[in-house]
């Protein structure tokens, strides 16, 4: 059970970005989809580590805007994954009060899966346990360029003038503004770069890139980020001394 003060050092908001699937089953001699597939048995074990947590959001980056270039018969197969998955998991979600939502161009994708997207985030839209948002056909540019553009039609439509443009305004118009702020970002696979990934809402996050592939990915990795987090100053512009407990 986590006690009230380790539930204090828990980030509210953990972000990951799902990097290794590929080189995993390359390693192993196999196609790169053997990979993605056991990716998906990290992820469930990700959620339901989160859940237990009782971290209040998690956010997946489950297919870029740049992955489009990707060779098409592994796009074609991601496609097919994520819209089986959506299918095969909601209910596990829903059953776990766990509230979805994707975030990302929907609009690219196929009719079927833009479908199955809707039925997925209905029947889990009341839920008030961990919120879990997937980011597909998703980019951090898009992201800011589409809160944008919702700007700017409000100020030529007369109903927002430039003034009241603030930076509290365009949080709340770019995606996730509802939700707390992201705390914790982890990138699993080696690289350290967030790759287009919740530019505006990794402003003040926590950044930890560790070497494991995410297909082992585990509950002890997911621990490992939650504890150098907790050892984290977290002083949002201000001195030790602010922020120090009084």
């Amino acid at each position: 059970m986590t006690t009230v003060t380790e539930q204090q050092a828990l980030p509210k908001h953990v972000a990951i970005i799902m990097d290794g699937n590929g080189r995993w089953a390359e390693s192993k001699g196999k196609h790169r989809v053997f990979g993605h597939k056991h990716g998906v048995k990290s992820l469930r074990k990700a959620i339901s580590f989160a859940n237990e947590k009782k971290i209040e959001v998690l956010t997946i980056y489950a297919f870029s805007s740049e992955n489009w270039k990707r060779p098409e018969k592994e796009v074609n197969m991601l496609m097919e994954l994520f819209f089986t998955v959506l299918g095969s998991e909601v209910k596990k979600l829903h059953k776990h009060n766990i509230k979805l939502k994707i975030i990302g161009d929907i609009s690219g994708f196929s009719e079927r899966l833009q479908k199955k997207v809707q039925q997925a985030e209905a029947l889990t839209q009341a839920n008030d346990g961990l919120v879990l948002n997937v980011a597909a056909n998703y980019g951090g540019r898009w992201d800011i360029t589409h809160a944008t553009k919702k700007l700017t039609r409000m100020v030529l439509q007369g109903d927002l003038t430039i003034d009241e443009i603030t930076e509290d305004k365009i949080n709340n118009t770019i995606s996730l503004g509802e939700l707390p702020a992201v705390d914790l970002m982890i990138r699993t696979g080696g690289d350290h770069r967030i790759s287009n990934f919740l530019l505006w809402q990794l402003a003040y996050a926590e950044l930890y890139f560790c070497d494991v592939l995410w297909p082992d990915f585990n509950g002890d990795a997911f621990q490992d980020a939650l504890d150098v987090f907790a050892g984290k100053e977290r002083r949002f512009g201000q001195t030790s001394e602010q922020v120090a407990p009084r």
